[in-house]
């Protein structure tokens, strides 16, 4: 018994066929997901928990209270967190230029080719970066010490009186010197692959035209690496702003130079660890997290700016 074919009829002209509905596939969420769970649970519920603390109070007497704006207004009235903050703001202008133009300099000079030994020269910058903060600063408060330090040796083997590095006047720009040494080699780095992206033709082209060293650096490398000058410069925008583990560990070794609110990350540390002023810590955080926020978005729009 044959079976014959039943034709099927063919849609009118200019009438387009049904559409299957295509069932929504949950496949790429089961490769996000496990990334948002953790970036949920260690990115974005510590800063609701700290917006949610921050709005209360916690007393001796009454307990836990809801006062809304009460310790952000009283955080704008403080006079320790300004002098904090106006602490950390000069250090950003006069210590990351500082680094970022010993960096810049570092990068153009390994770039030139002229350099004698230009692999070991940057190792030896970027060195530094790899040594732990905490270390850091412990090996360059022992050198600043004016009894069992470096300074203190130079001192009684020549008879001079080298101002300490550790006074009141002068921790700040200890500090300072102890970053631009840790990260100069880290932006070294970033100038100098942003260096080495440059195409060769344009170096040609400027040889051409009787260009000079001065000129190529100028109009051509300065140019192209816009970008990473911008990166760098947030990076240490942000850094700047968090400046804690120098000032935290050199506190023992000048407790009258560094105070409990030498900077915002120290003295929220202390109002929450110290002071067990939990709501008030979360409060100075956040203002801080939001100021720095603001900042380095302002730079990058300036940055992006030029660029364009």
């Amino acid at each position: 018994m044959t079976q014959t074919a039943v034709p099927i009829a063919a849609p009118p002209a200019g009438e387009a066929l049904p559409r299957r509905r295509s069932r929504p596939s949950w496949a790429g969420w089961g490769f996000v997901g496990p990334f948002m769970a953790v970036f949920t649970l260690v990115f974005l519920a510590p800063i609701a928990y700290s917006l949610w603390i921050s709005l209360f109070r916690t007393q001796l007497v009454g307990g836990t209270a809801f006062v809304g704006l009460e310790n952000y207004s009283r955080a704008l009235q403080d006079p320790q967190f300004w002098s904090a903050l106006s602490r950390v703001s000069v250090f950003l202008v006069v210590q990351v230029p500082v680094m970022l133009g010993i960096a810049l300099l570092v990068a153009l000079a390994l770039d030139s080719g002229r350099l004698y030994g230009r692999d070991f020269f940057r190792i030896s910058i970027f060195l530094p970066y790899a040594v732990p903060a905490v270390v850091a600063t412990l090996m360059w408060g022992f050198m600043y010490g004016t009894r069992f330090g470096l300074v203190g040796n130079i001192n009684e083997a020549f008879g001079i009186s080298v101002p300490n590095p550790l006074s009141p006047d002068l921790v700040l720009a200890a500090i300072g010197n102890i970053v631009t040494w840790e990260f100069v080699g880290y932006n070294m780095l970033i100038f100098y692959s942003a260096l080495r992206t440059v195409p060769t033709s344009l170096y040609e082209a400027a040889q051409i035209d009787g260009a000079g060293q001065w000129r190529v650096i100028t109009a051509i490398k300065l140019p192209a690496i816009r970008g990473a000058l911008v990166v760098a410069g947030i990076f240490s925008i942000i850094g700047s702003f968090q400046l804690f583990n120098e000032p935290s560990i050199l506190q023992n070794l000048a407790p009258n130079a560094i105070t409990t609110y030498f900077t915002p990350n120290l003295y929220a540390f202390s109002l929450s660890f110290s002071g067990q002023q939990y709501n008030y810590s979360a409060t100075v955080a956040i203002i801080m997290g939001v100021l720095t926020m603001v900042i380095a978005y302002v730079v990058q729009l300036r940055g992006m700016r030029k660029e364009a």
